[in-house]
């Protein structure tokens, strides 16, 4: 029976991810505080109105150093505790003018090598600053995510995809076969509308924030296609928790 391996979200877009036990899915919206927040730069073309496409904010694609963040998130203060190998550890409100300053001073150092720095923070709250235009979530197959390893021959670290929910128990690549049909993931059901086309981010370390795999060459090459993962809409809300059964509907 396929199952929920785990959950992440990654509070603000392409700096730092975070696993978490539980969630609670809402019928037409991302998964709650993921990519709640993400970060400008001075050539974004951003308004401050609803969803922009990623090339408007900081990202790992141009700056793979940002892969090696790690975060954790306190809802009830609505502060974000921001930890990396080189930088150390912070923790702000990413609502708070004064606060941000405190944190584009953190990131400086590993921004200086990057061909755009960051400007300022901006919030998607109704939907979440994802990649695709529809408001989605992610899934990734565990299995699939072992057949790229067998690939290149050596061990990477899941967190690479940056996915939302983790599965156990499908067929490699089997998530591409999904792709219209509707799952029941505990309590919330969610329908696949796609898979995710891969960029550069995941040739990033997420330990070290160096590239060290060339992943989408690989993905390119030995699986003809540039995708790994898929995205969903939520349906139904529902909590959905880790260990928490999923089934076609």
């Amino acid at each position: 029976m396929t199952s929920v391996a785990s959950l992440w979200r990654h509070p603000i877009k392409s700096h730092g991810r975070e696993s978490i036990e539980a969630v609670d899915l809402v019928s037409g919206r991302t998964m709650p505080w993921d990519r709640h927040w993400a970060v400008t730069h001075e050539l974004t073309k951003h308004t401050g109105d609803g969803w922009s496409h990623c090339r408007n904010f900081m990202i790992g694609a141009r700056t793979p150093e940002l892969a090696a963040i790690w975060a954790t998130f306190d809802e009830t203060t609505q502060s974000v505790t921001l930890r990396h190998p080189e930088l150390g550890t912070i923790s702000f409100r990413p609502d708070d003018p004064v606060e941000a300053v405190r944190f584009f001073a953190w990131i400086e150092p590993i921004c200086r090598a990057s061909s755009v720095k960051p400007a300022a923070i901006v919030s998607a709250p109704e939907r979440g600053m994802t990649d695709s235009r529809r408001p989605t979530i992610s899934i990734m197959n565990t299995a699939s995510h072992i057949a790229v390893q067998d690939a290149i021959g050596s061990p990477i670290a899941q967190e690479r995809w940056r996915a939302n929910v983790w599965l156990d128990d499908l067929a490699p690549w089997a998530e591409f076969d999904l792709v219209d049909k509707q799952l029941k993931i505990g309590a919330a059901t969610v329908t696949i509308i796609g898979p995710i086309d891969r960029c550069e981010h995941v040739a990033a370390n997420p330990d070290t924030g160096k590239r060290d795999k060339d992943l989408l060459s690989v993905l390119k090459t030995r699986f003809g296609h540039p995708n790994f993962g898929v995205y969903a809409e939520v349906v139904k809300s529902g909590r959905v928790s880790v260990g928490d059964k999923c089934e076609a509907v």
